[in-house]
């Protein structure tokens, strides 16, 4: 095939068990679980209504501008893929709207995420259908190429490898790598107990605050 031109297999099928344990998951939960060493970029903010993401990683590489390779995504996507797209972070012509949404939606599709912007905004934001993005232009794409799809990409510094575990949600969009996946699940859900345990003691006037003089001290402060 041409080079710039390829479309790797797809990523293995990933245990739905394990996809579960993730769903009601904060992304700050599994960012602080994560050593808060991975993010998807503080420009990436969601233009949909809100509802959460939740699925797995198809990704696409793209020419800044040109969304080509992810129209063949979308013919090639299964139902609860999240098409990650990077697109270079370049914020000069989108590279979806609400034709290729409502298609993706149609089918089954969990999502996209886009480094890159987007258009057609005001039918995205009373949609549960997730769309992530770097910005917002008018200005429609290129259908040309070049592009690769099922391979590694960065999305404002994230890795995302195909078949990652990707979640968003107000806070933004992390992908979870699947080996190792079932680990963080299990330190996320014992990190959410114990912060409902926390604010139930706030709500109730019992928390404890001697942590904050402890770690001064520990730290040499001397009041």
């Amino acid at each position: 095939m041409p080079i710039g031109f390829c479309i790797a297999p797809r990523a293995p099928a990933i245990d739905p068990a394990l996809l579960a344990a993730f769903r009601g998951v904060p992304t700050p939960i599994a960012s602080d679980n994560m050593a808060r060493l991975f993010a998807g970029g503080t420009g990436l903010r969601p233009y949909h209504d809100g509802t959460p993401l939740l699925g797995t990683a198809l990704t696409v590489r793209t020419r800044p501008g040109d969304n080509l390779m992810v129209h063949k995504a979308i013919d090639l996507a299964q139902p609860g893929d999240v098409i990650v797209v990077d697109a270079g972070g370049d914020l000069t012509n989108a590279i979806i709207g609400e034709i290729m949404t409502t298609l993706a939606a149609k089918k089954g599709i969990a999502g996209f995420v886009i480094d890159g912007a987007v258009r057609d905004t005001d039918s995205m934001a009373t949609q549960p259908f997730a769309v992530y993005a770097r910005g917002v232009t008018h200005r429609g794409p290129y259908k040309d190429g070049p592009g690769e799809i099922n391979g590694l990409v960065s999305i404002g510094g994230m890795p995302v490898r195909p078949g990652d575990i990707v979640i968003g949600d107000a806070d933004g969009v992390l992908a979870i790598p699947r080996d190792g996946a079932a680990e963080i699940a299990t330190l996320c859900r014992a990190q959410m107990e114990r912060e409902t345990v926390i604010l139930a003691s706030i709500a109730d006037g019992t928390v404890d605050r001697s942590w904050v003089d402890a770690t001064l001290a520990a730290r040499g402060y001397k009041p």
